[in-house]
C-alpha cells in the first residue's frame, strides 16, 4: 500500500510586523512565511498542532509535505520546515519558516543518529556511553532523506568507538562530515580523588602553636622566680648592715 501523501493547509496573510505576529498568537495561530525555490516570499498562518505534530514525528524537520493555500489550492511540489522558533517559557512554536523543494535536486539536510542496544563495554566492564555526535550533515536527493541513522552499538568495548567512517548509509545518500570524527564511544569513568594532602595542610595552619605558649609561660615562671630571689637577697644585705 502506497504511503498516504501529508498536506497541510494554509491561509495567506496580508498584516506584518510584530503586533500582527502577536494578534495571530493570541487567537490560537502561528505565523509562518514560505520561502525558496523560483516562488516569491509568501507570509502564511497555519495551525500550530499540526506543526508541532510533524516537529515531534520520526523525521522531523526533514518531513515532506504537500501545502494547500486556501482559496488558491495545492501549491505544486513539496515543502520542508527549514527553521522553528519556540517560546522559552511555555515550549510553544511562535514561528515557522518554511521552503519549497524540488524533488529533483539534492539537499543537505541534518539526519539524527539512534543507537540501537547496550554496549558491551557499559554492560560488562563498567563503562560510560559517550556520545558526542547525535546528527550527522548528508546530501541527497528529497526523496531519498533517510529519518534517522540507527547505529549498533551491541559490540562496543572500553575504549573503543565507533566512527563516521563506520556508519553504512542507504543508497544516494552521502555522508559530509569528516570521516574520523567519533559518533559515539565508550570510555572509563573518571574516579575523583579527595585532597588529602591539602586537608593536613590546612589543619597544620590553624593548629595552635602549644609548645611557644609553653616556653613562654615557664619563661615568665623563670623570670618572677629570679625576681623573687633578688628581692630575698636585697632584704638580706640590708638587715646585715643594721
Amino acid at each position: 500500500m502506497a504511503k498516504q501523501e501529508l498536506v497541510i493547509e494554509a491561509e495567506r496573510r496580508d498584516d506584518m510586523g510584530k503586533n500582527a505576529s502577536r494578534r495571530l498568537r493570541r487567537a490560537g495561530k502561528v505565523p509562518a512565511v514560505l520561502y525558496g525555490g523560483d516562488g516569491a516570499a509568501m507570509p502564511l498562518t497555519m495551525e500550530p498542532k499540526i506543526l508541532e505534530a510533524i516537529l515531534h514525528s520520526e523525521a522531523g524537520e526533514n518531513t515532506l509535505f504537500g501545502l494547500k493555500i486556501t482559496g488558491a489550492g495545492a501549491l505544486p511540489g513539496k515543502v520542508m520546515i527549514k527553521e522553528h522558533q519556540v517560546d522559552p517559557i511555555t515550549s510553544r512554536l511562535v514561528h515557522a519558516d518554511l521552503m519549497r523543494i524540488a524533488m529533483d535536486r539534492v539537499i543537505r539536510i541534518h539526519v539524527a543518529i539512534h543507537t540501537v542496544g547496550i554496549a558491551r563495554g557499559v554492560k560488562l566492564s563498567g563503562g560510560i556511553l559517550d556520545h558526542p555526535l547525535r546528527e550527522i550533515e548528508v546530501e541527497c536527493l528529497p526523496t531519498n532523506i533517510p529519518e534517522r541513522i540507527d547505529v549498533d552499538i551491541a559490540e562496543l568495548d572500553l575504549g573503543k568507538a565507533i566512527r563516521v567512517s563506520d556508519l553504512h548509509l542507504p543508497e544516494g545518500v552521502k555522508v559530509l562530515n569528516d570521516p574520523a570524527m567519533a559518533i559515539v564511544a565508550v570510555v572509563a569513568p573518571t574516579v575523583e580523588k579527595e585532597p588529602v594532602a591539602a586537608a593536613e595542610g590546612a589543619a597544620a595552619v590553624e593548629a595552635p602553636a602549644e609548645p611557644e605558649v609553653i616556653k613562654k609561660g615557664k619563661a615568665e615562671t623563670a623570670e618572677e622566680g629570679e625576681g623573687e630571689q633578688k628581692k630575698g637577697s636585697e632584704k638580706g644585705g640590708k638587715a646585715e648592715k643594721k
